[in-house]
């Protein structure tokens, strides 16, 4: 079974080496490659952003996707590492066009993940991610910073136009769309 303590422990020193997203990617393929241990560390699986730990060099969340959820497209400004032990996660990713600020973008590439992947992202990336399965996915994301401390950008997902990330509206996203999947009661 998944050992968050020690994972958690494993991650903070791979940050404390200077290749850090190489280090911790490593650990977190270690940690994927039972998926079944990990999945069986969070079921059922909840859908929302679950934090697991959090500092100024390292956040570490659960993401569980919501069958059919798209989230708009984003940036981290960190690097970031995704691990998936549940389901399936696809990647649009996008290049930023414009002046700064006041950008647009446009798509750059793709890139779908299933359970066993891990996919590194750099500190400039900007993508979106869709779960297409009529279930719920689960995801650890490992970034190298604190995730809450402000600064990201998304780009609306009808005119590309960036603007602040709104927190608050990715939360009221994720509520939505686990809602359209609950059980009836």
């Amino acid at each position: 079974m998944f050992d968050l303590d020690q994972f958690i422990a494993d991650c903070r020193v791979a940050i404390s080496e200077n290749s850090a997203p190489k280090a911790v990617r490593e650990v977190l393929s270690r940690a994927i490659a039972d998926p079944q241990g990990v999945l069986g560390r969070f079921a059922p699986l909840k859908p929302g952003v679950h934090r697991l730990y959090r500092s100024s060099d390292l956040t570490i969340l659960n993401v569980v996707w919501p069958p059919f959820m798209t989230i708009m497209p984003h940036d981290h400004r960190m690097w970031a590492v995704i691990g998936m032990y549940s389901g399936c996660e696809d990647n649009i990713f996008w290049r930023r066009v414009g002046e700064p600020g006041h950008t647009r973008i446009e798509t750059a590439g793709a890139r779908a993940l299933r359970v066993g992947d891990v996919e590194t992202l750099g500190r400039d990336i900007v993508h979106s991610v869709t779960n297409p399965i009529p279930r719920a996915t689960g995801a650890i994301h490992l970034y190298g910073g604190d995730f809450y401390a402000g600064g990201r950008r998304e780009w609306d997902p009808e005119t590309l136009i960036e603007r602040e990330y709104d927190y608050e509206e990715h939360a009221r996203l994720f509520a939505e769309a686990s809602a359209r999947f609950a059980p009836a009661s």
